[in-house]
Formats: structure tokens, sequence, C-alpha cells
């Protein structure tokens, strides 16, 4: 049973490598396999889910809504970007990395995303990575500056019986932060200079045709004209004596004077020559469909992800069409509606009048460009939101109110004042993160129950036994990078803890280094774009290659590795 537990947790991470599965799926049913196998019980699983440090991790992110919509990140976005290209990049990683040390990184890049994307000055290719990296080195620093310092302290509590502190991770990762930010300064001035892509660009997707009059397609619906079943070829929008008709359902009549707007494949244009009367005029539309464009991201959040524009109906889902996707500096072609999206996908979109009040956005987009600006708090609501949490924070640091009690008040607060609604809570709850820690939380309750840990530590002292405990700890903090860099860092988190603990108690050790090599470890995605979520916003904005994300991590992260491997046996002895 020993070694099948063990091969359990190898076939995990190679599903989770493999991208086949949701990190979700796959830890909850391996932890549903052990409770049927009797590795764990009924209790022992389901207080897993309750873990009170994980329960303070879903209050912040629910709090952290609330954070979002004040007008701070937008203040503060509009402020950075003066003076010369490398002024500016330093002033926006500075704010990100302080911004991002209390509130969610992916809020703080999302805020700063679009203000960098519609500004002209600074190619964005040149601001996008930094900000992301600034961001991950400011959330490592504060136990709520990233989710994972908070995931870390649920397996804390759960194998230690204790609760990691506000600034604990400060004392490493300030100097850590300073050091890796100067090397990462450097490393910017070599990133590619993208020019944006003007209006001109982004409308040669489009194809316009005009119904001429006396055709026989006037006083037929959509579905009777059978246009909407063209090879390659969408009908988006119709222009009808001055104003959009979009998004474009099955029953609208045609009408003398219409002007059909498709998009797809440009190349299938001959599909179109066997509708009698329509008249094709050009490659663009006009400037009143230029104004109906929105540029968006897919959302780590979204559910789109793996799913294609046909699958979900996007049409109705979002009263918008899909004018174009580009991933990283690559436009997609082909028929757009089969094309399975990604996290981090570029949406050029087409939308309708009320495409803002749908309740869905937020959770599946961050916005890029457009006219519409995300719902912000009132001055009151914002003074009340701003100043509730630096008080928990504060109360927090100087251990007078637990974190999870002064959030869960702040919490209760937000609702009285209907800052937040009980729908926007349920339709922006982290399920997935809720279940992958529990469920994490639960496996290693097998571990241990199924002898695994034991002799995962006896391996792991075999190991190193020649070479020390330094060696077993800086074996655990690459074993921890390497998993980031593969799979989401909650999930290398939660997969490297386990290996930390029983390393820790093979050698006789303190764990705080080998905590703080996991939590440090699993931040540490500066490589690869796909293992992180703010890597993964900026990559297609950006129009990055993931060999600009290897140039620029690859000092970064050596930096930031021997940083952390020698400041932390100096502040957390062994």
């Amino acid at each position: 049973m020993t070694w099948a537990v063990l091969g359990s947790i190898a076939g995990l991470l190679g599903l989770l490598i493999s991208g086949r599965v949701r990190p979700a799926i796959a830890f909850v049913s391996l932890a549903g396999a052990y409770l049927l196998l009797g590795l764990v019980d009924t209790a022992t699983l389901l207080v897993q889910y309750t873990n009170p440090a994980l329960a303070t991790l879903l209050l912040l992110l629910l709090v952290s809504l609330a954070l979002e919509r004040t007008p701070l990140l937008d203040w503060v976005s509009q402020r950075l970007l003066s003076g010369n290209e490398k002024t500016a990049t330093a002033r926006l990683m500075g704010a990100s990395a302080i911004l991002s040390a209390f509130l969610n990184n992916t809020a703080v890049v999302s805020a700063f995303l679009g203000a960098i994307s519609r500004q002209k000055r600074i190619a964005p290719s040149r601001l996008l990575i930094p900000l992301s990296y600034a961001s991950i080195l400011g959330g490592m620093t504060t136990l709520v500056g990233t989710s994972t310092n908070l995931v870390v302290n649920s397996f804390t509590l759960s194998a230690g019986g204790f609760e990691l502190g506000m600034f604990q991770f400060s004392l490493v990762g300030v100097p850590v932060a300073l050091v890796t930010f100067g090397v990462l300064l450097w490393r910017a001035r070599q990133l590619p200079a993208h020019a944006p892509e003007d209006t001109a660009e982004k409308l040669s997707y489009f194809l316009a045709a005009d119904l001429e009059p006396g055709s026989e397609m006037v006083g037929k619906s959509i579905e009777e004209n059978a246009l909407r079943s063209l090879d390659g070829l969408y009908l988006l929008e119709i222009e009808r004596e001055g104003r959009l008709i979009s998004p474009v359902g099955p029953e609208e009549i045609l009408q003398q004077g219409d002007t059909l707007v498709f998009t797809g494949e440009v190349s299938k244009v001959q599909a179109l020559q066997r509708f009698p009367g329509l008249k094709l005029f050009g490659h663009q539309a006009d400037d009143l469909l230029a104004t109906n464009l929105v540029e968006v991201v897919v959302s780590h959040e979204s559910e789109l992800s793996g799913q294609t524009l046909q699958d979900v109906d996007f049409r109705s889902m979002f009263n918008a069409g899909v004018v174009g996707i580009r991933r990283g500096g690559k436009r997609l072609e082909g028929q757009l509606g089969q094309i399975p999206l990604r996290v981090g996908d570029c949406l050029l979109l087409a939308v309708g009048s009320d495409f803002r009040q749908h309740r869905n956005i937020d959770r599946n987009f961050h916005m890029l460009s457009g006219s519409f600006k995300r719902p912000q708090l009132s001055r009151i609501e914002s003074l009340f939101t701003l100043t509730g949490f630096a008080a928990v924070i504060g109360l927090a640091a100087l251990e007078l109110l637990p974190l999870f009690h002064g959030l869960l008040l702040l919490m209760g607060g937000l609702l009285m004042g209907k800052v937040l609604s009980p729908a926007e809570l349920r339709r922006r709850f982290p399920f997935d993160l809720w279940m992958i820690i529990g469920s994490a939380l639960a496996i290693a309750q097998g571990l241990e129950s199924s002898g695994a840990a034991a002799l995962l530590a006896h391996g792991m002292q075999a190991l190193f036994a020649g070479y020390g405990v330094f060696a077993a700890f800086v074996g655990c903090y690459f074993l921890t990078l390497l998993l980031t860099e593969t799979v989401t860092n909650n999930a290398a988190a939660a997969l490297a803890f386990p290996v930390a603990w029983t390393t820790a108690q093979a050698f006789g050790a303190d764990p705080m280094p080998f905590i703080m090599a996991v939590a440090y470890g699993a931040s540490a995605c500066f490589l690869i774009p796909y293992g992180y979520q703010t890597h993964l916003m900026v990559f297609s904005p950006g129009r990055y290659e993931v060999r600009d994300f290897l140039k620029t991590g690859l000092p970064v992260s050596l930096t930031y590795s021997v940083a952390v491997l020698v400041l932390t046996p100096l502040v957390f002895p062994f």
C-alpha cells in the first residue's frame, strides 16, 4: 500500500504537468480514492476542508473583491508611467510590489494591465513582465501577499499545530526582493519593444457587405438565409441606419440597406458569393464599428478555459461576438468557434450595449481596452474598505486579533454596508482553490497513515545523509521551484510541503527553514509563463514568446534563489 500511495502521488503530478485534467478535479479525485481505500476517514477528510488557515485564505480572497473596486489601484496606475522609460519601469515595479504585499496579486496586475495597454508612450512589452515579476516579489514578503503563503500556512497548522506570523516572511522576503529588483530592472532593458496594435490592424479581422435593394434576402430571417452555417465565417453584427445590432439573433429579419459584418477566416470570403444581392465593399468596417470593440484577457478564474466558443455559446453568455484571438505574439486563425481557449488568451470582442451589465464579466475577463470600466466604490465605501482592511492587518500583525476574526468582521461590515453582495460572493467564490487545498491536506494525511511519509523521510535522509541538513534544505527548495515552474504555484506548495516537513523530521531539524523553503520556492516562478496566473495575464497583451520569459527570468531566478538559500538559514536556523 505504501508504494501504491507514492505511485498515486507521481500519477497526480503527471496529470498536473500534462494539463489534461483541471488541478481541482485531480486533487479531489485522489482524496476521494484515499477515502474509499480507508487511508483517511470521513471525519478527517471533512476537517481538512474547514482548516482555519484555509478558511482565512478564502475570506481574504472574498474581501479582496471589494479592495479591487476601490479607486486606489486605478489612481496609482494613472500616475506611474511619467518620466523616462527606466524611471517609469522602476516606479511601476515598486508600486506593484508594495501593493501586492497586501492585496491580491492578480487584482494589482489587472488594474495596471489596462493602463499600460492603453498608453502609447512606452511599449507595453517593456513593462508587463517587470510588472508581473514585481507582483511576485512583493507578494512573497507577507502572509497575505500571495495565496501560496496562506496555503503553506494551512499545511503548517495542520501538520505542526501553529500558524505563521503576518510579517514572518518579510525577514527574508524583503532583502531578497530588493536584491532581485536590481537584476529585474537591468533585464527589463532587454525586453522586446512591440508597438501597440492600432485600430486599423484590429479591424482587419472584418469583412463587411451591403445588402442591395431588391435582394431576395430582404424580409427573411438570419436562419432562413442560412447565415448561421457559413464555412469559416461568422455574422458578427448588422449596421442598420447608423446603429449596431449586436449580437445578431437567428430570428433577426434583414432589411434593405443593412450592412452585414462578418469575422473569421478572411480567405473564406468566397462563402459570401452564393448570397444574391450581398455586395462586399472591402476588408474594414466603418468608424461606428470601431467604437464597439473591447479587448479582454481570459482570467485564471474563467470557466472558458479549455472550452471553445461554440461549447459555451459565447454570444448568449456575454452578448458579444469574438472578432479575433491572440495567444502571446501569435494571432490565431481558422474557425474561431472551434479553438479551445486558454487562460491568458487575448480576445477582441464586438460587444452589445449591455455587455458590461453581465454579471460574469469580472470572473471571466481582465479588461485591456474599450470604453467599459469596472464599477468602483464611492469615496465613503472606499475609505471604509481600505481603513477596515488596514486595521485588520495591523491588529493581526500585533497579535491583538487573529486574522480570521478580523477578516470575518470586515466581511460582515462589507455585506451590511452593501459594498459586497451575497450574489457576488457566490459568483466569485474560489471553489477550485478550496477543493485543491482541502484535498491536498487530506492527501497529506493519507501519506502519513499509509507509511508513505515515513518512507519518504527515510529516502530523503539517505539521499542527503552525506551532505548534511543544509543540502536537504536546498533539495526541498529546488524541488518546489521545479514544481512551480511545471504546475501551478498552489499545487506546487501542496505537493512539496509533505516532503519538506518529513525531511525536517528525518534530520531532527527545526521545520521553519524547510517551511520557508516551500513558501519561497513556490513563488519562484520566473522562467515559464504557464505556472503563474499573472504571467498568463501579461503573456498575450505583451505579445511575448516563451523565450522572452526565459531570457528575463533566468538571471532573476538565479539571483532570487541564491539570496533565499543564503538568507533563510541565517534568519531561521536549523
